[in-house]
């Protein structure tokens, strides 16, 4: 066996539980995750600890459960969604190249991790909300570069965010439609967190044209 392998670093920790590396830092900081430090000073976090911290969330947090799935299901609904060309079928996508569609697929990526967070936290952070409004922005500028008009770039951003609302339908229904309470918080959340992040790319748009 691979011992090294059994060691991530901060970004892969991150990644392996769906976080922001400043969350993952936060938690290490706090006790709650073990971590060891290389003679450079770099965190270094064991697989099996993040795992079972993983697990203890789950446990404490049903709505966590939930958003992972969402996330799980989301992730493996993009790969085929792009497989079957319906990115391909859309005007908007179209005008973007190469760099921006997988600068695209990365920060779609990036969204999904975000709505896992944002799901499991009763109340989210200010450093939550900051990224958020920092992907808005991220949107705005992609479409800008690649010119589109806001019309275009927020057409582009409903088709994502269409899949994560349909993502959310197929859990409810997958769930034999029980729990409707726990579905209506999670449904009235997710469209808070949608709105922040049009708003955001609508002022970052707004802030262009005025300094243009």
């Amino acid at each position: 066996m691979n011992v090294e392998s059994d060691w991530l670093n901060l970004g892969e920790a991150a990644e392996l539980l769906g976080v922001h590396p400043s969350t993952v830092r936060a938690w290490a900081d706090r006790g709650e995750i073990p971590v060891q430090r290389t003679p450079g000073g770099h965190r270094r976090f064991r697989q099996a600890d993040l795992e079972a911290h993983a697990n203890r969330q789950r446990a404490t947090r049903p709505a966590g459960v939930g958003a992972q799935v969402i996330m799980q299901n989301a992730l493996g609904r993009a790969r085929l969604e792009l497989t079957e060309g319906r990115l391909e079928a859309e005007s908007w996508y179209q005008r973007l190249d190469a760099a921006t569609r997988r600068e695209q697929q990365a920060t779609g990526r990036r969204l999904l991790q975000l709505v896992t967070r944002y799901l499991s936290d009763d109340t989210p952070d200010d450093a939550l909300l900051a990224e958020l409004q920092q992907l808005g922005r991220q949107y705005e500028r992609m479409g800008r570069e690649n010119g589109l008009t806001l019309v275009e770039t927020v057409r582009a951003y409903l088709f994502f965010r269409e899949f994560l609302f349909e993502t959310l339908y197929e859990m409810a229904q997958a769930t034999g439609g029980q729990g409707p309470t726990d579905w209506g918080q999670m449904h009235t959340a997710m469209s808070a967190f949608t709105n922040e992040l049009l708003l955001a790319l609508i002022q970052a748009h707004e802030q262009h044209c005025r300094i243009a």
